[in-house]
């Protein structure tokens, strides 16, 4: 159940740099604000569950790792960010990163 609770606050980890970004249009700065804050409130809380069982560093790193991946995902879907081969490449690391904390996972 801590790897739901884990994957589960990586993707509301999504939620607040899209909600900041929200923020920007006129007119839209209190929901934006109202996003983020209910996105990190909830993450945090589904990272603090998934802490109980998995080690912190783990946790953390995928925590933010996922967050990162898919906010790098939202901002070429939706924000028209760059999909240059070099930041594609890098994201991918990050990616082989989580992989490889999670198989790591309980082997030492």
């Amino acid at each position: 159940m801590a790897w739901l609770y884990l994957i589960a606050a990586g993707l509301l980890e999504i939620g607040w740099p899209v909600g900041l970004k929200i923020s920007q249009t006129p007119g839209r700065l209190m929901v934006g604000v109202i996003i983020a804050i209910a996105c990190m409130s909830a993450s945090g809380g589904l990272l603090w569950l998934a802490q109980r069982t998995i080690p912190i560093g783990t946790a953390y790193a995928i925590w933010t790792g996922i967050g990162a991946v898919g906010t790098f995902a939202v901002g070429i879907t939706f924000y028209g960010d760059s999909a240059g081969a070099m930041r594609l490449v890098s994201v991918g690391l990050i990616v082989a990163g989580i992989i490889g904390l999670k198989l790591a996972h309980g082997v030492g």
